[in-house]
């Protein structure tokens, strides 16, 4: 049982800070850097690459639709082609920051609203995809089982990872169930780690309508912006430890 934990990192802007980058880099093996279109600036994106580097923790460009006040959960009609230019944009923008740091962007996540939106609408998933191949066709894509992106990558030669969320809910499809809902995130350490544990263990996660849904994951999520969010992860990297998962990038 290998897994790698990621979270998502960089997210403050300007004099605003969100989350406790450095102590979360202490615990997980890959980190979602925000490129600046739903958070982060240069300074927040150069000294998270750096620590990152400094930690041996792989570095993922997490682009977004470009909403900074929405903190890139409001989803967008945004034409392909813009939507693609853009994404390349905050791609070579965080990989060009982590290589002067030292290392270099691994994989790309899409965060949010755009993540949510192009597991089912192949438009917007083909536009992504095309940007990272443009950029760099060796990047793998984190998303979910049974995302519209998993084709359209296979068709370009592109790796896909599906990925896992401790902390979010489920629905019975396998989706995530919208932070507008009570309950769409989850908080208590322990029940998050129970999860995760049982999503590296037995690949399944129990979802709002207590039906069983299979998560055959490589990679785990735990948000960096959530209260506790370090206390959060230290338990689920201590629980999976426990469980005898071994935690390694996946990159």
């Amino acid at each position: 049982m290998v897994i790698d934990l990621n979270a998502d990192l960089g997210e403050g802007f300007g004099i605003w800070r969100l989350g406790d980058d450095m102590a979360l880099l202490d615990v997980v093996t890959s980190a979602n850097i925000a490129c600046g279109f739903h958070a982060g600036d240069p300074v927040i994106i150069r000294r998270t690459c750096a620590a990152a580097v400094d930690r041996g923790v792989m570095i993922g460009a997490q682009v977004s639709y470009r909403d900074l006040a929405g903190f890139g959960r409001r989803e967008m009609e945004v034409d392909p082609e813009e939507l693609c230019a853009e994404v390349l944009y905050q791609l070579a923008a965080v990989d060009g920051i982590a290589r002067a740091m030292g290392g270099r962007v691994s994989y790309v996540k899409p965060h949010g609203a755009l993540y949510n939106r192009i597991c089912r609408d192949p438009e917007q998933a083909e536009a992504v995809v095309t940007a990272v191949v443009d950029y760099d066709r060796g990047l793998p894509v984190l998303t979910l089982p049974g995302s519209a992106v998993h084709e359209i990558a296979a068709r370009e030669g592109l790796a896909t990872v599906v990925e896992a969320f401790a902390d979010r809910a489920y629905t019975s499809a396998g989706a995530l169930v919208s932070r507008r809902f009570p309950g769409a995130v989850l908080h208590d350490p322990a029940e998050v780690t129970v999860r995760a544990v049982r999503m590296a263990t037995d690949q399944m996660v129990t979802a709002v309508d207590g039906s069983q849904v299979p998560v055959d994951a490589r990679s785990i999520c735990v948000h960096g912006d959530t209260p506790g969010a370090v206390l959060l992860a230290q338990s689920v990297r201590d629980g999976l430890v426990k469980a005898g998962v071994t935690l390694r990038a996946f990159t």
